[in-house]
């Protein structure tokens, strides 16, 4: 195991803790659901988080895969996941808990949610526009982080002050579309998403240099 494969086993291990957590109060909700009624909107926001850990995962991989590994970016990788999970633990109510109606739970933590999905994506922008940077160069790293994190930031932060339902369907939905088109073209054609199994993967000995690998013929 190289340094690489240690560090995304690690984040890898935190950030499907987050869509387990999903899963399992998704399974609460419907065994209660005689009880409590669902809705729609917290479904969303489910799918919604669930959609960008995923991006999110794989984004790190292509990112960091040939980044010199450091306790530096253990500990920034471990500030997003936990982020992450702390938003997924929101999501849906605990087991105590027993609401009338899933759109009150809703109501009341569905700004914490997106404003930790809003920190964990800046914190991944910021750390792939350093490692861009790096290796790119300023105005490649700046104009890529730009490209992503405008739109997003755009869509996502009015939808986390809004008390409008179709303004937050419609920002939201947008995004969850793009998701999923996005995995759509992905699937038909896993090229243009390939997260580069060519590069040289960076790996540290024990003095803590870090040296470049070249992949296996």
């Amino acid at each position: 195991m190289n340094a690489f494969e240690f560090f995304f086993s690690f984040y890898g291990l935190v950030l499907s803790l987050s869509l387990a957590t999903l899963a399992a109060g998704l399974v609460r909700a419907l065994k209660r659901r005689r009880s409590m009624k669902m809705g729609w909107l917290t479904p969303l926001l489910a799918v919604y988080v669930a959609l960008d850990i995923t991006t999110f995962w794989v984004g790190a991989w292509a990112d960091f895969r040939t980044a010199p590994f450091s306790y530096g970016l253990i500990v920034l990788s471990l500030a997003i996941a936990l982020a992450y999970f702390l938003a997924a633990t929101l999501v849906f109510p605990d087991a105590d808990e027993e609401p009338a109606h899933l759109d009150a739970h809703f109501w009341t933590n569905r700004r914490t949610v997106l404003l930790l999905i809003i920190l964990s994506n800046v914190l991944g922008y910021a750390a792939s526009m350093l490692v861009g940077w790096v290796q790119e160069g300023p105005a490649l790293a700046i104009f890529g982080t730009v490209v992503v994190a405008v739109p997003f930031l755009l869509l996502t932060i009015p939808a986390a002050f809004t008390r409008r339902r179709w303004l937050f369907a419609t920002l939201i939905g947008l995004q969850v579309i793009f998701y999923l088109a996005s995995a759509a073209l992905l699937a038909w054609n896993p090229a243009w998403g390939s997260p580069g199994d060519d590069a040289p993967a960076v790996s540290s000995d024990a003095s803590g240099e870090a040296r470049s690998q070249a992949p296996a013929p």
